[in-house]
């Protein structure tokens, strides 16, 4: 339905209204600023799911005390307090629960605590220059520390958003992350069997080792691997459907959009995954692949990596991340000369410019001949005889 405007109101009240199947909240700010927010969407008759009015009416009381300050405590907000509502709001938009928490602890041990209770508008850009020296003296890398302003920025980005302050002094030329290690860290084939052969031969163990071997012949994330059912194997496709993440104990979508994808499942990797369907007790359907061997949940993180590093030192394997496991996949594919577009989709890669770290390993077609035939010198002539100078 078309919603007619309605005469403006004054701070503190608002109104609910509908367009489509949602309820939209429109309040203003005690500067004068018009706020259109979703509230949620409309409860169908009959059905449990959505807001009736009166719910909707509470969710726009709920967002105008969130998101609208008086101008007396506007000169007195801070970076945490303007952090806190930055969070809250993201929370309410749905942002991922890893990524609110990643937030949070930027706030809570970076961003508060240097800027203390200073005002919003009393820091400079000169302060956040200070910030960024500060945490690059103190051992933080370059990427780590741009994490930081960029949640600085946001921060401001939100409040000037809402009238709570003017400018934003974060918009300024930063350092360029240039402190990460380019060397790619991966297991080759005598490594990986080295591996899964010294994986413990107990009930956690033989799930372990199907799991490893399904990290490095697939390159799904850790997340990825201990959300996957057995209805995302694909067996008659030969194909795995990776839709699912687990993240700090919640079930989500994976990491981005594009990290929604199907990837091949080989022969050796499907022999394995069949005969772990058939000897778990956990093979519906709807039950994880690799459930723990005793309650059919995840398992622990904490403990998988343990366990991963004492596997790594029984097979007289260099320390590595369980990450890196998918790194092999793809400096595997990409040595098998798979092209980089596919590469990209099958490691669910939202840039390009990701996947391009595997382009060294690409296999070259006649490249050092190339090489050698640029370089090349004609042989000199040889000496004359010694024969042919006398019967000259």
């Amino acid at each position: 339905m078309q919603h007619k405007a309605n005469p403006r109101r004054a701070y503190g009240t608002g109104s609910v209204y509908t367009r489509g199947s949602k309820w939209y909240g429109r309040w203003y700010t005690p500067h004068g600023r018009r706020l259109t927010r979703v509230l949620g969407p409309i409860r169908p008759p009959g059905a449990r799911d959505g807001l009736t009015r009166p719910q909707a009416e509470r969710e726009l009381r709920h967002r105008i005390e969130a998101e609208t300050i008086t101008p007396t405590a506007v000169a007195r907000l801070t970076v945490r307090g303007a952090g806190e509502r930055l969070i809250a709001h993201l929370t309410g938009m749905g942002r991922k629960r890893s990524t609110l928490e990643g937030y949070e602890s930027y706030l809570r041990v970076h961003l508060a605590p240097y800027f203390g209770e200073r005002a919003l508008d009393s820091i400079q850009r000169s302060d956040v220059e200070a910030f960024i020296a500060d945490r690059r003296r103190g051992g933080q890398s370059v990427k780590s520390t741009l994490n930081y302003v960029g949640l600085l920025h946001g921060i401001y980005e939100h409040a000037i958003e809402r009238g709570w302050t003017s400018g934003n002094p974060c918009k300024f030329r930063k350092p360029r992350a240039t402190d990460t290690d380019p060397d790619i860290r991966f297991l080759d084939e005598a490594e990986l069997d080295a591996l899964l052969a010294a994986v413990p031969d107990d009930d956690l163990g033989r799930v372990e080792r199907v799991m490893y071997l399904c990290a490095a012949m697939t390159g799904m994330r850790q997340g990825e691997l201990l959300a996957l059912r057995w209805q995302d194997v694909d067996w008659p496709a030969r194909r795995i459907r990776v839709r699912r993440n687990l993240v700090r104990g919640e079930y989500g979508t994976p990491k981005s959009k594009r990290s929604s994808r199907s990837v091949p499942l080989a022969d050796v990797l499907g022999g394995a995954l069949d005969r772990h369907h058939q000897a778990t007790a956990y093979n519906a359907d709807a039950d994880l692949v690799f459930a723990h061997p005793h309650t059919g949940k995840p398992i622990d993180r904490s403990r998988l990596l343990k366990r991963f590093k004492a596997a790594l030192r029984a097979a007289g394997v260099r320390d590595l991340r369980f990450h890196d496991l998918r790194h092999t996949f793809g400096t595997r594919m990409a040595a098998a000369g798979v092209p980089m577009r596919t590469l990209q989709e099958w490691l669910g890669h939202r840039d390009f410019k990701t996947t391009l770290i595997y382009a060294d390993y690409l296999p070259g077609e006649r490249e050092a001949d190339l090489v050698d035939l640029a370089f090349a010198r004609p042989a000199p002539n040889p000496a004359p005889k010694l024969s042919e100078t006398q019967s000259n």
